[in-house]
This record gives C-alpha cells, structure tokens and sequence, in this order.
C-alpha cells in the first residue's frame, strides 16, 4: 500500500526544504542595494545594464546549454520564441493597464517595467525548480543536493539581476529583498511535481529552459538596455552589460 506520509518524510520532503534553501538564496542578491545611496546616479542606472548582461549570460551558458543537453535544438528553439512572444504579448497587455500598475511603490511606465522582469524571473525559476525535483527523485543520493546548491549559489546574482533595475527606479532594500525573494517562489513548487512524476517532466524541461531565455534575452533587448541608455550613456551602458555577462559566466563555470 501506498505511504504517502511516509514519501513525504522521506526524499519528498528533502526535496522542498532544498528548493526553499535555492529560493531563499535570491534574496542575498539584493544586498548590493545597500549601498546605492553611496553611488553616483549613473552607476545605479547602469545596473540595469549589469543586470541585462547577466540575463543574456545565464541563458546562453545556463539554460540553452543546459536545455540543448538534455533535448534537441529544436525543442529549445520552439521554447526560446515562445518565451519572446509571452513577453511581448504580457508587455502589450500590461501597456493597456499602465494607468493602475502599481507594485513596490511604482507607477505607469516604471512599474510595467517591474512587473515584467518580476514576471520573467519568475518564469525562468520554475525551471530550476523542476531541475531540483527530478535530482532528488533520481538514484543518486548526492545528486540532489549538488544541483540545489549550484542553484542556490546562481540564484544570488539572479537576485541582483531583479534587485539592480528596482533600485535604479528608486526601491529600497527590503522591497528588493522580499521581490527577489517571491521571484524564486516556483522552486520550491516546482519540486513536488517533478519529483513525484519525474519520468513526465524530464522531457520538458529543455523547452522550458528555452522559454525562460527567450523571455530573458527579449526583457534585455525592450526594457533594460533602453533604461541604461537613457540614463547612463552609451559607453558605460556598454561596459556595465560585459562587466554583468563575463561575471555571470564565472560563476557558471565554478
């Protein structure tokens, strides 16, 4: 007879404290917020950049990577478009509302943008989540608790990367903690279901890792670059996004 107690106490219950641990992790991103009132406008500006240059590296060396690896091009290709096409249509129907958009204190234009890489971030976390759930379920008793902990250490840049653009609109630290924090909320729900049906998520996930990065690079190229333009110039836009994208690859490879 089934023990569903018993599985719930045992891998199960491991595998969502792991994805509470990598959600919770995104938080130490907004840690860098603290320090913004010590920074010249321009430089807190160009996080936006800094944080585009991390989004464009995790997804060319964390998920597209990752995806064609365990699938094929065309599985991640489909997803990549997908995720440009929800981003896209999520911006047009959030421009329709801009008059009552209202999160962490913005408005109007400032808060679409918030809401939109708050959205992203929450699509790329799920995921991760699924990648955590499918580890513990696997034969492999150590595997589990090595992809939480890659995971857990890419969630802090992860944070910065929603933690940089709400400072640079003026958000306190708190508000980036607990949006950084939320933005990774799908990990720890992402577990369960892979874990208990680990054989049916198994062959999502490359299209899933594809579609988190086509949302990725589209949020890049729409709203953050244009925010580091505006503000910062070009030349220091320029060197914020390749300070972002060879620091992120750093830590990919660790």
């Amino acid at each position: 007879m089934f023990d569903g107690f018993q599985l719930f106490n045992g891998g199960l219950c491991s595998a969502v404290i792991a994805g509470m641990f990598t959600m919770l992790a995104t938080g130490l991103g907004a840690l860098p917020v603290l320090l913004k009132h010590r920074l010249p406008e321009w430089v807190v500006a160009a996080g936006a950049a800094l944080a585009g240059g991390m989004m464009v590296s995790v997804t060319a060396f964390d998920l597209l990577v990752t995806g064609v690896e365990r699938g094929t091009p065309a599985e991640v290709g489909a997803g990549f478009l997908l995720g440009c096409l929800f981003l896209w249509g999520s911006g047009r129907v959030l421009t329709r509302h801009i008059d009552g958009i209202h999160i962490a204190g913005l408005q109007r234009e400032s808060g679409r943008r918030a809401w939109l890489i708050l959205l992203v971030m929450f699509v790329h976390s799920f995921p991760e989540g699924l990648a955590v759930g499918v580890s513990y379920a696997s034969e492999s008793r150590t595997l589990g608790v090595l992809v939480a902990l890659a995971i857990a250490v890419h969630n802090i840049p992860e944070g910065m990367v929603i933690s940089l653009p709400l400072a640079a609109e003026g958000v306190g630290f708190r508000k980036c903690f607990l949006y950084s924090v939320l933005s990774s909320f799908p990990q720890p729900l992402g577990v369960i279901p892979a874990y208990l049906l680990g054989a049916f998520f198994k062959p999502l996930l490359p299209a899933s890792m594809g579609f988190a990065g086509g949302a990725m690079i589209y949020l890049v190229l729409t709203e953050l670059l244009p925010k580091s333009l505006k503000s910062a110039g070009k030349v220091r836009t320029a060197w914020a996004f390749v300070i972002g994208f060879v620091a992120f690859m750093q830590l990919e490879w660790l």
